[in-house]
C-alpha cells in the first residue's frame, strides 16, 4: 500500500519547466531516493510534497487522499538542505518549540526531546546556541527536529553533509530503524553510493522529466551489460571463444562479456571442459553511479541536439 501518489505533477516557471507531468508512487515503510543533477527538479519536487508550493497541475494522493497541507503537513517531518533553525534560540528550547508546531503537546515534546538527545548524545547541549554548533552538530539536531514527532512522511535532503563517518552512521541506523516501524522515508542526496546502500526504490530526474524509476535491485538488473569477473590463478590463459570475450585482465582476474545469444551456463561448461581452473565466478552488475552518469549525460545529449536543430 502506498503512502504517496505523485500523479501527473507540473510547475512551470514563465518559461522554465521545473517539475514537468511527473509521476511516481512510494511505498509505505519503504527508503525511497530522489536523485538528479542540480537544477533538475528535485527541490521543487519536495516542496510541492511538503505544501510550500502548488501544483500548476496534478494531483498528489497522500495515505489514501488527496494531499490537504494544512492538515497533512502534521504527518510529515521535512529537512531540507539549507537549514532552518534559529541561531540565536537555545538548542532544546528550540527543539521543544518545533515539536509543539508539529502537534505536540509541551509535555509530550519536551518528554521526546530528551529521548532523542540522549539516544544521540547532545543532553549536554541544551543551552547551546545554534550558532556556536559546528556543522555536524547542527545536522544532527536538524535531524532531531525532522523526527521526533513521529511522521509518517520523512523528506531527508542531503541528511549526512557535514557528518564525520561516525555520525554518518548513526544517522543512517536511524534511518533504518523508523523505516522499521513503519515511516517512509524519501532520501534526496547527490552520493550515489549512500543511495545505493539505504534505498530500496529510486527515481531519476533530469530537466525537469522523470527518466527513470523502480526498485533498485531491478534498475541495477535492466542496465546490465552481461559482464562476468572470473577468479583464476595468474599465470592461467583463457582461450578465445565464441561465447565471450574477454574485455579486461588483471592478475588473477578476468572479465568477459557474454556475447548475445549465449548463456552463463554455456561459459561455465566450456571453461571446465577446457580445464580453467576457476576460483570464483560472479556477475558484475553497473552501480548507481554509472547508470545516473549514462542517462543524465544521454537526456543533456538529446536536449542540446534539440535545441540545435534549425527553426
Amino acid at each position: 500500500m502506498s503512502i504517496l501518489d505523485v500523479r501527473n505533477l507540473k510547475k512551470y516557471y514563465a518559461a522554465h519547466r521545473a517539475v514537468d507531468d511527473i509521476s511516481f508512487t512510494i511505498e509505505r515503510g519503504s527508503i525511497f531516493g530522489l536523485l538528479g543533477p542540480n537544477g533538475a527538479g528535485k527541490t521543487t519536487l519536495l516542496r510541492m510534497i511538503t505544501g510550500i508550493f502548488y501544483p500548476d497541475e496534478g494531483q498528489l494522493i497522500f495515505d489514501g487522499k488527496p494531499f490537504k497541507a494544512e492538515q497533512d503537513i502534521l504527518h510529515i517531518g521535512y529537512m531540507p538542505e539549507e537549514r532552518g533553525l534559529y541561531k540565536k534560540m537555545k538548542i532544546g528550547e528550540q527543539a521543544v518549540y518545533l515539536a509543539q508546531l508539529k502537534g505536540l503537546s509541551k509535555a509530550e515534546a519536551l518528554e521526546k526531546v530528551k529521548q532523542w538527545f540522549e539516544k544521540f548524545e547532545m543532553q549536554t547541549w541544551w543551552n547551546k546556541k545554534v550558532e556556536d554548533l559546528s556543522k555536524g552538530m547542527g545536522q544532527k539536531l536538524q535531524f532531531v527536529t525532522t523526527v521526533l514527532h513521529e511522521p509518517k512522511l520523512i523528506i531527508l535532503d542531503e541528511p549526512f553533509s557535514g557528518l564525520d563517518p561516525v555520525n554518518a552512521n548513526l544517522i543512517k541506523e536511524e534511518i533504518y530503524q523508523l523505516a522499521k516501524r513503519g515511516s517512509t522515508v524519501i532520501f534526496s542526496t547527490h552520493r550515489m553510493e549512500q543511495v545505493e546502500e539505504i534505498c530500496d526504490q529510486i527515481i531519476l530526474v533530469n530537466k525537469g522529466k522523470k527518466i527513470l524509476d523502480g526498485k533498485v535491485k531491478d534498475v541495477k538488473q535492466q542496465f546490465k551489460k552481461h559482464l562476468f569477473s572470473v577468479q583464476t590463478a595468474e599465470n592461467v590463459t583463457i582461450p578465445p571463444s565464441s561465447h565471450f570475450q574477454i574485455v579486461k585482465a588483471q592478475g588473477g582476474e578476468r572479465v568477459l562479456q557474454i556475447t548475445d545469444g549465449s548463456s552463463t551456463n554455456q561459459v561455465l561448461e566450456e571453461l571446465i571442459r577446457k580445464d580453467i581452473p576457476i576460483l570464483g565466478f560472479n556477475e558484475i552488475l553497473p552501480s548507481l553511479n554509472d547508470i545516473f552518469i549514462q542517462l543524465v549525460e544521454g537526456t543533456n545529449a538529446v536536449t542540446r541536439s534539440f535545441q540545435q536543430q534549425p527553426a
